[in-house]
């Protein structure tokens, strides 16, 4: 397969629940990915089965999908009730199922399709093949990847290929990192990280000298790849994820709406079609900087790049609107070109370089009157991470999402047929039994039909096109024309249902060989029913994973393509003089040391617990 043959894209989005499902279908989402109620990558985010059915039904009205994630390492205990909730999944209508451990595959699944999680470290185009071999549908290629390795792996595979383009980035290769289990037993694999890499870290040589001093090291930008869509869609990319599980109903809408309109001005250009029905209309314009980011990156899509590192702060910083020109006991004066509003959000960082912030109360031309006036003093840079005025308009904006429709009317022997027809070529006709009685004013009553059918109210549906088949324009009360509309509405929606894309694939095991004939505990083997499953495929030696109860004394924790020394100007291929004395460590503000490993062939770096 190649890019050429990527017919029909899809913008996938995030759900924390139902709410927020419903928000990014609206917004526009082809596809929304939500938590199941257990086994979840991320354990605060699962929702009840209730609640899936519920944005089941509402996405699959725009032929929009659902998929949930049953995305942890599970434990031999857990197998039964994961199978089982894979099988309610299915039943209530989820159009597929993400995973991570290939113990699922040697349960009995139901014919449900199944994406390979980026939690499985999917880099290279041997270990994509493999999953295509396999039985997966989908494969959501870790972050890290360029755009040269992406053509590499559609070159040798013809599945589906999914890409993260905007949200938060793990600093380690996904999967592979096992710092927060090490630390505290809280694992990234089991749904529980407890993002250690947020935190606050120095960097020292074998010396003790000090290369950096109490920054968010291991902390990363976050990701937009907005104008970088037309590339991702040549190199193969079929669906483009945004991240964001956690994130609020206002994220998820402006996030959504703006990928919306840049995909949609990509696609045209393309001659390409999107996978879902309906257009958007959001009575307010999408920023991207206006709602939660650390500032943004493209990571390694174009290769590697100094700055990818959120070192500062883990928090969102916001944008910069000026300096402080002079401070009184309430009040500041700040020189900006923004226009400042009540409640909005002001941060800046402190003298020991915290960030912290304050809250507008009011505003008088350059003269700022916050809710507290501690560490505010001249010369400070001011950002604002919470624009009020932008997030009530968005939060009071009304965005709908209507499929297209055409309605024809034409006379029968018996009186009036409407057939409506929609974007995806579906039709349905109403029949109406009616005296036929000459309009005594031709031209007001084709107004009427006109007007009327227009009038889809709380349905789904956009009229766009009124046609009427007639040699003499007829009579038809108002109560009629909307009966007939209704009814061919309701057979309308009737028909997309039925006309539905489906996929569903049957999994069958065979006994196709794994790139590899060992497995470390890299492998995340947790269960016996994963253990038979690589022994299946061929390999020999079988580690079981670090959430199995492995000490993780002096091993690889986390491995990366982000490398400190590149980071931090202290790689040699950037010219600098003296190298700086290794092995380097990582010391946290509890004094515990995690020696740094660079492998420069590679180009990538490990950290050891």
């Amino acid at each position: 397969m190649n890019a050429s043959a990527v017919t029909e894209t899809e913008l996938l989005a995030p759900a924390r629940d139902l709410v927020c499902g419903r928000a990014a279908v609206d917004a526009g989402a082809d596809a929304v990915y939500i938590g199941a109620p257990r086994f979840g990558a991320r354990a605060k985010a699962g929702n009840t089965l209730s609640d899936i059915r519920a944005l089941v039904s509402h996405a699959h009205r725009y032929w929009a999908r659902i998929y949930v994630t049953v995305n942890t390492l599970l434990y031999d205990h857990e197998l039964v009730e994961a199978t089982h909730l894979i099988h309610q999944l299915y039943e209530i209508g989820v159009d597929a199922i993400i995973i991570q451990d290939v113990g699922l595959l040697e349960c009995d699944l139901p014919p449900i399709p199944l994406i390979a999680s980026t939690q499985m470290h999917n880099s290279t185009p041997e270990k994509v093949a493999f999953l295509e071999q396999v039985g997966f549908e989908r494969v959501i290629l870790a972050r890290e990847v360029t755009l040269d390795e992406i053509r590499a792996i559609r070159r040798r595979t013809a599945i589906e290929l999914e890409f993260f383009v905007h949200g938060a980035l793990c600093v380690s290769y996904s999967g592979q990192c096992y710092m927060s289990y090490a630390i505290g037993r809280r694992s990234g694999n089991r749904g529980e990280c407890a993002q250690p890499c947020r935190r606050r870290y120095s960097v020292v040589d074998s010396s003790g000298k000090a290369l950096a001093c109490e920054r968010h090291l291991l902390s990363l930008k976050d990701l937009c790849l907005a104008g970088d869509l037309g590339a991702l869609i040549d190199a193969g990319i079929g669906s483009f994820k945004i991240e964001g599980r956690l994130k609020d109903r206002a994220y998820v809408t402006n996030v959504v709406s703006y990928y919306r309109q840049q995909l949609d001005v990509v696609l045209a250009g393309r001659g390409l079609a999107r996978s879902s029905s309906g257009k958007s209309h959001a009575a307010f314009r999408p920023d991207l900087d206006k709602t939660f980011n650390r500032g943004y990156t493209t990571y390694f899509l174009h290769g590697r790049h100094p700055a990818i590192g959120a070192l500062d702060s883990p928090k969102m910083i916001g944008e910069q609107l000026g300096q402080v020109t002079a401070v009184g006991s309430r009040s500041f004066h700040l020189d900006t070109d923004a226009e400042l509003h009540n409640g909005d959000g002001l941060s800046f960082f402190d003298r020991s370089g915290s960030l912290t912030g304050t809250v507008v109360t009011s505003v008088t031309g350059t003269e700022v009157f916050p809710d507290q006036m501690q560490h505010i003093r001249e010369g400070l840079t001011v950002y604002r991470n919470h624009d009020h005025a932008f997030l009530a308009a968005l939060d009071a904006a009304r965005i709908e999402r209507r499929i297209a429709v055409r309605f024809r009317l034409q006379s029968t022997d018996q009186g009036f047929a409407l057939t409506a027809i929609d974007e995806d070529g579906n039709q349905a006709t109403a029949q109406l039994d009616w005296d036929k009685v000459p309009a005594r004013k031709p031209q007001a009553m084709l107004d009427s039909i006109d007007r009327q059918l227009h009038k889809t109210g709380e349905t789904v549906f956009a009229c766009t096109d009124v046609q009427v088949g007639w040699e003499a324009v007829h009579f038809l009360p108002l109560s009629a024309l909307n009966q007939l509309r209704r009814d061919a509405l309701a057979r309308l929606s009737a028909m997309r249902d039925a006309n539905r894309p489906l996929r569903r694939r049957p999994h069958r095991r065979n006994d196709a060989p794994y790139p590899a004939r060992h497995l470390t505990y890299l492998g995340n083997v947790l269960n016996r029913q994963a253990k038979a499953f690589y022994r299946r495929h061929g390999v020999g030696e079988i580690e079981p994973t670090a959430e199995s109860g492995l000490d993780m004394s002096g091993r690889q924790v986390m491995r990366t393509r982000y490398c400190l020394k590149h980071q931090l100007g202290l790689c040699p291929s950037q010219g600098i003089g003296k190298q700086p004395q290794e092995p380097l460590y990582l010391v946290d503000d509890g004094g515990h040391r995690y020696r740094l490993s660079f492998d420069c062939d590679l180009c990538e770096m490990a950290v050891y617990f």
